[in-house]
């Protein structure tokens, strides 16, 4: 792994023919790195991600996410600048270039609120929670679903608008379940590919004979709702116990009260929190209820209390 941070260590890399000045590390994953960089022909920066791929399969997983990125030009998904597959000895790096947004993610804006004992308001988690579902249900229209929704897979842009990133999960919205082999490969992958306190009741334990659909981000939607509502996830501190979330998600979920939250918003919750897939809602009725619910655009004159 040392020999993948050569390249960078050099200080610039060669993408598309436009040289990218390596600034700083800004994280890391299992078999990931993201670096940011600066483009040295138009001055802005970016978030270099290189995969390492060990074998065909993971450069095809890595080749598959940059086809997911092409398939939208959206406001609410992280577009992808450029795709190369590099040699690094006998392996290779898939490198993905993004922009790079200074404000990180919504888990990073939950966190600094929390540090100093405040939450999201309910019109900044409204507007918040109508650009994610937009970025769903152009993901959902297109036949797939996303399968990792989660707090630190969302960023905020300049003007705070939702961009949902990491299209590495996403596979193809329905799948019909035939027997317990198929079965439980999907649940073997789920628990590889779906953050376990973001996972949805069905993916925990697949029926033999079943259709699982793109409702499994709703569930995960209503998981990343509770986290801007109340500063944790439903389920973070179950896992974090190590209790299980597998035994947590089958019963309904229990809201806690708050004077912050109008019955609205936590019916809304309730509603995509349900356990039953065939009774939880799909994204464009929960859109609807979302426009009708929408605050004043800021700047518009309300009457101030």
């Amino acid at each position: 792994m040392g020999h993948a941070l050569c390249v960078c260590s050099r200080g610039t890399v060669i993408i598309d023919n436009k040289r990218y000045l390596f600034i700083q590390k800004l994280g890391e994953g299992g078999f990931s790195y993201v670096d940011l960089v600066e483009g040295l022909h138009d001055g802005h920066f970016y978030a270099l991600k290189r995969i390492l791929c060990h074998e065909q399969q993971d450069r095809e997983e890595a080749q598959r996410e940059a086809d997911m990125h092409r398939l939208f030009h959206h406001p609410n998904i992280l577009r992808l600048v450029a795709y190369c597959l590099r040699e690094r000895g006998a392996k290779h790096e898939a490198w993905l270039l993004l922009p790079f947004f200074k404000r990180g993610t919504l888990w990073n804006e939950i966190e600094r609120l929390k540090d100093k004992g405040n939450f999201l308001t309910e019109d900044q988690i409204l507007r918040l929670l109508l650009g994610i579902c937009r970025g769903l249900e152009a993901i959902h229209t297109k036949g797939y679903a996303h399968r990792d929704l989660k707090p630190t897979n969302i960023l905020l842009g300049d003007e705070g608008q939702p961009v949902l990133m990491d299209l590495g999960s996403m596979n193809q919205a329905c799948i019909q379940v035939e027997g317990s082999r198929q079965a439980l490969t999907l649940q073997d992958w789920a628990a590889q590919r779906c953050t376990i306190s973001y996972r949805a009741p069905e993916l925990f334990s697949v029926q033999s004979h079943c259709v699982i659909d793109e409702r499994t981000d709703v569930w995960s939607l209503g998981c990343v709702l509770y986290a801007m509502m109340f500063g944790e996830g439903p389920y973070d501190m179950v896992f974090q116990k190590g209790d299980s979330v597998a035994l947590a998600v089958q019963n309904q979920l229990s809201i806690p009260q708050s004077p912050r939250h109008s019955s609205a918003l936590r019916q809304l919750l309730a509603s995509m929190m349900t356990v039953d897939l065939q009774q939880r809602p799909h994204i464009p009725l929960l859109l609807s209820q979302l426009e009708a619910m929408q605050p004043p655009a800021p700047g518009q004159h309300t009457t101030q209390i």
